[in-house]
């Protein structure tokens, strides 16, 4: 984790699982970001009780109300970032906001499909787009041009059961909307590395394990990875990210994941 030093940060869906863990991790490191920004829909209500303790306990950490599926709150949550920022940019944004139902093949429906592919894949497009004047803030005042989380970077959480080569644990649940929507999720990532290579941003889809968390645990099957086993996997992943790897779908142990 030596390698990862990062100015700001920005989760969504930071209220619990795979969010909350990161925002967790990225307050306890030696040298922890000046700004952590943990976005959440309903940051004053019962599920965001831990980040709020945890917000009264750091300074450096900023709860902002945000739903990804709405174009004008996440312009609303960018200009409260910006503010927080100053001058600065925003290193690291943090795509992670999800939803999932299970469902077989034969049961899904156009309000079910539809649902779940405008949070997990028009959520990411449009919080690039509106985030990405600080994210090349950050890249363009950052010493050196090669990519790196460190300079600038967007990191979609995708998921291995949006592989299409090897469907993962298909026997333990078909959720063919969520598939579908991370299977897309990876094309935006790659949209996403080549559009924005330029600017200096690095772009990876990164698949944080099967963990136990309520929707990883929804399932009849538990999980095999706690959050935090998961978290510390994907801090290290990120600090090893260079140019090579942009526009790749990795795990959280950092291997490559077929498409």
């Amino acid at each position: 984790m030596a390698g990862l030093r990062v100015h700001s940060v920005l989760v969504t869906g930071a209220n619990r699982g795979i969010g909350l863990g990161l925002v967790q991790h990225f307050l306890g490191m030696p040298n922890p970001p000046q700004w952590v920004f943990a976005a959440c829909r309903a940051p004053t209500g019962q599920r965001a009780q831990e980040l709020q303790r945890l917000a009264s306990k750091h300074r450096n950490l900023v709860i902002i109300p945000l739903e990804v599926t709405d174009p004008a709150s996440i312009k609303v949550a960018a200009a409260q970032v910006g503010e927080h920022l100053g001058g600065s940019g925003l290193t690291l944004l943090i795509n992670n906001a999800a939803t999932a139902k299970v469902n077989l093949l034969d049961q899904e429906t156009l309000e079910n499909m539809t649902n779940i592919y405008t949070t997990n894949t028009i959520g990411p497009l449009l919080m690039g787009q509106e985030f990405l004047p600080l994210l090349k803030k950050a890249a363009q005042g950052s010493p050196g041009s090669a990519l790196s989380c460190s300079r600038a970077a967007i990191i979609n959480m995708s998921s291995y059961a949006g592989s299409i080569t090897d469907v993962y644990v298909w026997e333990y649940g078909q959720v063919v909307s969520y598939r579908c929507s991370k299977a897309a999720l990876n094309m935006l990532t790659k949209c996403q590395s080549l559009r924005y290579k330029e600017d200096g941003i690095l772009c990876i889809a990164l698949h944080p394990g099967w963990v136990q968390t309520d929707m990883g645990g929804s399932g009849a099957h538990k999980p095999p990875l706690t959050v935090d086993e998961s978290v510390q996997g994907m801090l290290k992943v990120l600090s090893s990210l260079s140019e090579k790897d942009t526009g790749t779908f990795l795990s959280w142990e950092g291997k490559v994941i077929p498409w």
